[in-house]
């Protein structure tokens, strides 16, 4: 996904006859980063991979420097930024599924690393997915899941252990999601008759698996070249109050969610009054009589 986005606003960038310069840094004390901006070799910093509290934002907004970010945090206001509506979205996955019948719905977010980092994206998320089962009056239950096919197939091994009734899962976690098929499969859940499943996720990996994911997009194109416009806005205009681009995508409807089909056993039993309880009432007809 990061290399979607790079490669998004290099594409963008050579509209305005801008060349791009990639720097990994994840913090402003690592040496690409001060050489980038202390080097004067770029005129102005679009910040990837925002956290909740960056020191980046805060070291470029300190310092006066150009920059706008692809996500927000705590300086939301004081920085231009694109991002989509990830507290949004995920409300919207846990309505279609309740729409549809579910009423045990699970959370597979992204990695412990990852939250434990702050990264905005993954507490938005879990925010969004919260909110939307205490709306339905649901019992939430979120899972943090590494971003690999096996960290998938052992988170979908613990939701069916906490609670083997759960009939459906929301997922934020694009790279773990052949492995929660997988775990599926293994316990005899097909997809959607049995179970549904609905995330965020960027089309290629919701078309790669089979069947194919109910989602919403992660326009990664066009977030770029959104930030790549509001880049150029800022150099030619560093006087103008900055702006912020809230996209929120349609779910685009696939083949991994359907109906609620409760798992046998897990439904109460329906209870039938004892009838020695009502002894006013009258005696059943006999089958026998000719007159019944």
């Amino acid at each position: 996904m990061q290399l979607s986005f790079v490669g998004g606003v290099a594409e963008a960038a050579t509209t305005y006859d801008y060349d791009l310069l990639l720097s990994p840094a994840d913090r402003a004390s690592d040496p690409s980063f001060r050489r980038m901006i202390e080097g004067g070799r770029v005129d102005g910093v679009i910040v990837m991979e925002i956290r909740l509290e960056d020191d980046r934002v805060e070291h470029l907004a300190k310092a006066g420097f150009p920059f706008v970010t692809i996500g927000r945090n705590s300086r939301a206001e004081e920085t231009g930024w694109v991002d989509l509506d990830f507290a949004g979205l995920a409300r919207g996955c846990v309505y279609h599924l309740a729409d549809r019948g579910h009423r045990r719905i699970a959370f597979v977010n992204r990695s412990e690393q990852l939250f434990q980092s702050g990264y905005g994206f993954a507490h938005l998320g879990l925010e969004g997915y919260t909110k939307a089962m205490a709306e339905q009056v649901l019992t939430p239950r979120a899972y943090l899941c590494g971003d690999d096919v096996a960290a998938g197939e052992a988170v979908l091994e613990q939701i069916l252990l906490d609670d083997p009734a759960t009939t459906s899962l929301v997922t934020m976690n694009e790279a773990a999601l052949e492995g929660l098929y997988r775990g599926l499969t293994r316990h005899g859940r097909a997809v959607p008759r049995d179970f549904s499943v609905v995330g965020v996720a960027a089309g290629r990996w919701a078309e790669q698996v089979d069947p194919q994911l109910t989602a919403a997009e992660i326009p990664a194109k066009e977030m770029s070249r959104v930030a790549v416009d509001l880049m150029v806005r800022r150099l030619t205009s560093p006087g103008s109050p900055p702006r912020h681009v809230l996209l929120k995508p349609l779910i685009s409807l696939r083949a991994s969610t359907g109906a609620c089909r409760p798992v046998p056993g897990s439904e109460p039993e329906r209870e039938f009054p004892d009838l020695d309880d009502f002894p006013d009432l009258p005696d059943a007809p006999d089958p026998s009589d000719p007159d019944f």
